[in-house]
């Protein structure tokens, strides 16, 4: 592998905010910059927030899906969200289904399931990071981090660190339509004797492209091929000691 998943980034307006209210739901340590959670356990990443002021607003194409050991413990997930400042919203779920649908102070979605889910059994805090996507990415990323394909069936797919932990899913079509920048993106890092321009041109070849946008020194965004951004980051530039 010649590189591997470093973080998550939220872009949002009040990133310090934003760290607190996610190192409370998710029992996580937050670093010293205020702005990024610590990894729990060995399979985990960090989390970061990226302050913007023109966050898109609306469902995103990605959100967490919170586990739940049992059913006290997703009343208690969800009691504690909305006292933190999260609300309940509608995104069509159906009454007799058992997940809660909220969304955190800044508007961004997530799902507290309920215990003795299948699929999320033997993951993590964050069970998945659900996404709309094709199975062409589900395919891409599988490539991209060497994580295998837990999942595949029909246009679903889902991958999962060899290390266990969060899995990466993506539900088919039909995708959400494309509007402005993403606000979760995926930041990999390149690990091993490899070098940054040596892993963009193998994502590229695997159906990335490169985009056009400013960075941190020794840092690259792509889009793969769903057109979702992500950052590719070179190990000790600038980019890969932020936080």
């Amino acid at each position: 592998m010649s590189c591997e998943l470093r973080s998550l980034s939220f872009d949002v307006r009040d990133p310090a905010a934003l760290a607190a209210f996610w190192a409370r739901v998710l029992g996580r340590d937050v670093g010293e910059s205020g702005t990024e959670l610590l990894p729990a356990g060995p399979s985990d990443v960090a989390i970061r927030f990226c302050r913007r002021d023109d966050v898109r607003q609306g469902l995103g194409r990605t959100h967490f899906d919170l586990t739940s050991a049992t059913a006290a413990e997703q009343d208690s997930t969800v009691a504690l969200a909305l006292d933190l400042g999260a609300s309940h919203i509608d995104v069509g779920q159906l009454p007799e289904e058992g997940h809660v649908v909220l969304a955190d102070p800044e508007g961004n979605e997530f799902c507290v399931i309920e215990a003795g889910n299948g699929f999320l059994a033997d993951t993590a805090r964050i069970g998945a990071l659900s996404c709309d996507g094709t199975r062409a990415v589900g395919l891409f990323w599988s490539e991209a981090v060497a994580w295998p394909l837990v999942w595949d069936e029909g246009e679903e797919t889902a991958i999962q660190s060899p290390a266990g932990g969060t899995k990466i899913a993506w539900g088919g079509p039909p995708v959400a339509a494309k509007e402005g920048l993403d606000k979760l993106r995926l930041d990999l890092v390149v690990t091993g004797d490899s070098t940054l321009d040596h892993e963009v041109e193998r994502l590229v070849g695997l159906g990335a492209r490169r985009l056009d946008l400013e960075l941190e020194p020794g840092e690259v965004l792509l889009a793969d091929p769903d057109d979702n951004e992500f950052s590719v980051v070179a190990q000790g530039s600038e980019g890969d000691a932020r936080g």
